[in-house]
């Protein structure tokens, strides 16, 4: 079974770099119908006289057929092979998951290698579950899929251990109450994060900046629906890590005899709640600009990922799980 995950997952990446590849075209190709003009319509007049002696028009020529572009109809078709892409990886990468826990006897948490594998599934079925919702933001999928392509490559390349037993200190219910919170809301903040960057290009764009990376956007949605949804996902997902934080506390308390004790791992949890607090409470903010709040969220994206991989490279504490 631990072998069979392994497959899954290299299999997962080869479908996720499929998907990125199609909405790649789909992104170059544009979904608008481009329509090449008829040619106007030709009509002679004062070809001859009525019985009355006035002018006498022949019929006018039909107008030529308007050639419509292919080129929209490919995009649209590269797109929603591009989405079959995405949801066979995330049923490959869910079998993957579901495999490494079988295989593992527990849930698969134990290590970094499992808890990156957990966070980017979550990530691209609530994409998915996006995209359901809100057709018109497919152009998305292509920075979707390339984070995921780089998180699981780095994941199998990288963090891949073998497994093992889980650590004694693990062994507690509160170690699925608080590890499914944080890993949830984890994925929620990621990706709510895609959307963040877009807006802050596509703002940009529509402000009349013609500048690499702004002219990455023009092809992206609207920069009111993308910082809309940037708003959605994160307060959807900030009260799940609220309680993802003091389920830890708790479990510390029963595990380790104090609620908090500044451990790196507990410092930077309670630095990205500070931050991604400030976001929302910037966007409620009406003399806060819109691109102000949203380089908060990206702020607090990255002392989310500062708590994932740097704190397991470059510190050690009582959180050493990562397996590294």
């Amino acid at each position: 079974m631990s072998a069979l995950s392994d497959q899954l997952v290299t299999f997962a990446i080869l479908a996720y770099l499929v998907a990125m590849i199609c909405h790649a075209v789909e992104y170059a190709l544009g979904n608008a119908r481009a329509v090449v003009p008829a040619a106007p319509a030709r009509e002679l007049v004062g070809a001859g006289v009525g019985g009355s002696g006035g002018p006498v028009d022949a019929p006018a020529t039909p107008a030529a057929p308007a050639r419509v572009s292919r080129s929209g109809d490919r995009a649209r078709l590269a797109g929603r092979v591009a989405v079959g892409f995405t949801a066979l990886a995330a049923a490959l990468h869910l079998a993957a998951t579901v495999t490494r826990g079988v295989a593992a006897d527990r849930m698969p948490w134990g290590n970094m290698y499992e808890f990156v594998l957990t966070i980017s599934l979550i990530c691209t079925v609530a994409w998915l579950a996006v995209l359901w919702k809100r057709p018109s933001l497919r152009r998305l999928g292509l920075f979707l899929t390339l984070v995921m392509v780089l998180l699981l490559a780095f994941a199998e390349l990288k963090l891949y251990v073998e497994i093992v037993p889980l650590m004694p200190a693990l062994k507690s219910a509160w170690f699925i109450v608080h590890v499914s919170t944080i890993g949830f809301s984890s994925a929620i903040f990621l990706l709510g994060a895609v959307p963040a960057i877009a807006f802050l290009i596509r703002n940009g764009y529509e402000q009349g900046k013609r500048s690499f990376p702004y002219t990455l956007a023009q092809r992206l949605p609207g920069a009111a629906s993308l910082e809309r949804l940037t708003f959605v996902l994160h307060a959807f997902s900030f009260p799940i890590f609220t309680f993802a934080v003091i389920a830890g506390a708790i479990w510390a308390e029963s595990a380790w005899g104090r609620p908090w004790g500044w451990d790196p791992k507990e410092t930077w949890a309670f630095i990205s709640w500070v931050v991604y607090a400030g976001y929302l409470h910037a966007r409620a903010t009406p003399s806060v600009k819109r691109n102000v709040a949203t380089w908060i969220a990206i702020v607090g994206c990255l002392t989310m990922l500062m708590n994932l991989f740097g704190v397991n490279f470059f510190f050690t504490g009582l959180h050493s799980y990562a397996g590294m």
